[in-house]
């Protein structure tokens, strides 16, 4: 059998329920969550990309999960929102990737999850300028945020680098403007302003 080749780029955000700026990602996803537990959705926007010739290039999809604790610590619950313009065949090749049953990225991530709690698929509707990103998925997901600009220039996000995200190891700071998710048991609701989120382009193969 030949081996599994794919490769996708786009772009992504996120925004989650700890506070502006969260403390996961800077301390290596050992630092406690700010409200104990961690519930984000990770949404991307696929510019180019294919898996074993099947054409992904337009399609979205959104990873959503909630750690009972430390992320490190593992015992993740995630699930799994697939564009609704998705093909059969495409659908299992943006579940391969986004599991990381395909390898790449997300297949490190493996070891922390403890129950993959299924796949949905709905319209999705993403968008995004130099600053703002916003994604509806039906009644599912509705998140949106916008960056925090920095002083030397006014026009770009400031920025953590050498991180260990999986998306990217530079990640644009953002306030999270809107954060509602109602998919896989996992619910919350801010409008506040002061949720964090992130968010940057992507490039991923194996």
């Amino acid at each position: 059998m030949a081996e599994s080749t794919w490769s996708l780029e786009g772009r992504y955000f996120e925004t989650c329920n700890c506070k502006y700026l969260c403390p996961c990602i800077s301390s290596n996803l050992t630092a406690k969550p700010d409200e104990g537990d961690c519930k984000v959705a990770l949404a991307f926007q696929i510019e180019r990309g294919s898996k074993d010739g099947t054409t992904l290039d337009g399609l979205s999809f959104i990873v959503v999960a909630r750690t009972p604790g430390v992320m490190a610590d593992g015992n993740w619950t995630v699930g799994l929102v697939i564009d609704d313009q998705a093909t059969e065949a495409q659908g299992d090749a943006i579940l391969a990737i986004a599991s990381g049953q395909a390898g790449g990225p997300m297949a490190h991530l493996g070891p922390l999850i403890g129950t993959f709690a299924g796949v949905e698929r709905r319209p999705i509707k993403f968008a995004y300028d130099s600053l703002r990103y916003s994604v509806v998925a039906g009644e599912l997901i509705a998140q949106a945020c916008e960056g925090v600009t920095g002083a030397a220039d006014p026009s770009k996000p400031m920025a953590l680098d050498n991180t260990g995200h999986p998306v990217n190891t530079r990640l644009a700071l953002a306030h999270a403007t809107r954060s509602r998710f109602n998919a896989f048991g996992i619910v919350w609701s801010d409008e506040s302003g002061t949720r964090n989120g992130h968010f940057a382009p992507f490039r991923w193969s194996a």
